[in-house]
């Protein structure tokens, strides 16, 4: 049919033994998609979303591609004539008979309809590869017996890379050029300024909040941190919720289908039971103390509001995981399993310090550092933005200003290196509430009311670290009873109509 003939890797022709290479292969798929190419360059926009140079057999082909594809997407002329320079001191094209080899495969190539299909037989043939070898590690590793070797943490490890390899046909990524990397951050500014200018990442639904940070963004590392009775469960909380309810699937800018407003919630409990946690969200949806729904203390009015907001809460993708003590590596599974099976667009961990690590330490400030450094490597593989709750040291209660600090993170050092964001929940009313002078003290009590007055229902967010902007405080409303953070009214706003 043509007078051109298959050749191996090596550049020799096929032999028996190499058609009987258990490596699932198509040699000629490849050299008849790169003869189409070669002859016309409309066909490589076919395939570009198909196929990479890394999804050839034959590395001479690889290279090949590759070239071609620089130029055709500069608008330049690939063919033999135009990639002939690029070969000539090419080893491995010498070895299939020099830049002539470029003519042949041209000269030999089918006709564009049929490219299509080689390119996704190529790209077939490649997962087939990748999952063979996956299976020999896993084999060779399962052989291994060793102290430090856990059979748990080899079916981690393998899942992991099953999961790349089922999000990008390929169980490794290696190095990205500049311009691919410089598209993406193209794509995230023009998807910011497509929202009037607003937000590059997910909305927490707390706007001074969401202006301060750009919204959640995906890849990064946010640590919330604060004392006990600060409200860092309750603000995880409101906005795990904020955006598991804002919710809407369709197709987004990039052309994929996903999450086009809000997102798909996983929230690791560690502290708290699923339970308990729903309860917190009724609370805040319904408008009714936790404490009354905990008792079933409710008029009807009440239980029928109560009842209501559970109905609406049914279809919010909102995933609680509360199995206590995880450690990291599994955290890490469940996760990859929970975007698998249902999405995933953020990731709630309350709290770090209850994570275990894979394996036991020398210390607590090393065991840290494996937890953080694992929940950042969680946030790039699912490129997902990661929101871990955090305690602060007791120092903070012998200050007299009260305000966190980063020096005040538990085994600090990790903790602030490997976070993108760093913030601190803050509500000076609960330090005040606990300065309550005598009642015998009229003007230390007339003077500790109007600071009450003016405290009362009022929270801060302090942002002690961020990559991507500035650092500074941000003042939310704070409603105690349904455990509930809201956007503050201005004193401009007075009398307008501010959502919550």
């Amino acid at each position: 049919m043509n007078d051109i003939s298959a050749f191996s890797p090596d550049g020799t022709p096929l032999t028996q033994a190499a058609v009987d290479d258990p490596m699932p292969q198509s040699i000629e798929a490849e050299q008849q998609l790169l003869g189409a190419i070669l002859t016309n360059n409309e066909v490589y926009d076919r395939v570009a979303m198909i196929i990479k140079p890394d999804h050839f057999y034959d590395p001479v082909h690889a290279r090949i591609f590759e070239v071609a594809a620089q130029r055709i997407t500069r608008n330049a002329l690939a063919s033999p004539v135009t990639l002939k320079p690029f070969f000539e001191e090419d080893a491995g094209l010498k070895e299939l008979g020099g830049t002539a080899y470029l003519a042949r495969l041209a000269g030999a190539a089918i006709s564009g309809f049929a490219a299509r299909d080689y390119a996704q037989m190529i790209y077939d043939l490649s997962v087939r590869r990748d999952l063979i070898r996956l299976g020999q590690d896993i084999s060779a590793q399962a052989k291994t017996f060793e102290a430090e070797t856990d059979p748990k943490e080899q079916i981690i490890a393998a899942e992991q890379r099953l999961y790349k390899m089922a999000e990008q046909g390929n169980a490794e990524s290696g190095f990205t050029s500049f311009l691919s990397a410089l598209r993406e951050a193209v794509e995230t500014a023009n998807a910011a300024y497509q929202r009037d200018g607003g937000l590059a990442g997910l909305s927490t639904g707390l706007m001074d909040l969401d202006k301060k940070l750009g919204g959640l963004h995906n890849s990064d590392l946010l640590i919330l941190a604060g004392r006990p009775s600060m409200g860092k469960t309750s603000l995880a909380t409101n906005i795990a919720f904020n955006v598991a309810k804002a919710y809407q699937r369709g197709i987004r800018h990039d052309g994929s289908e996903g999450a086009v407003n809000g997102g798909v919630v996983g929230f690791y409990s560690l502290e708290m039971s699923a339970e308990q946690l729903a309860a917190r969200i009724l609370s805040e949806a319904a408008e009714i103390p936790s404490e009354q729904i905990r008792r079933g203390d409710m008029t009807e009015a009440e239980f029928r509001r109560f009842v209501e907001a559970a109905k609406q809460l049914e279809s919010c993708p909102l995933y609680i995981d509360d199995t206590p003590a995880l450690p990291i590596s599994q955290l890490a599974a469940r996760a990859r399993r929970l975007k698998r099976t249902h999405g995933l667009d953020v990731l709630f961990v309350d709290y770090l310090q209850l994570v275990r690590p894979a394996s036991a330490k020398d210390s607590r400030v090393n065991e840290v550092s494996e937890i953080t450094q694992g929940l950042k490597a969680i946030a790039k593989e699912l490129n997902v933005p990661v929101i871990a709750l955090s305690q602060l040291s007791r120092q903070v209660e012998s200050r007299e200003d009260k305000r966190p600090q980063l020096s005040d993170l538990r085994e600090s050092g990790s903790i602030e290196q490997d976070a993108d964001v760093v913030m601190f929940v803050f509500r000076e009313e609960y330090y005040k509430e606990r300065e309550k002078p005598g009642d015998h003290e009229m003007d230390k009590m007339a003077k500790w009311q109007e600071d009450m007055d003016r405290l009362h229902g009022r929270a801060e967010v302090i942002i002690g670290k961020q990559r991507h902007g500035p650092i500074g405080s941000v003042d939310l409303s704070f409603e105690g009873r349904f455990t509930r953070f809201g956007n503050l009214v201005k004193p401009w706003q007075e009398g307008a109509s501010v959502e919550f």
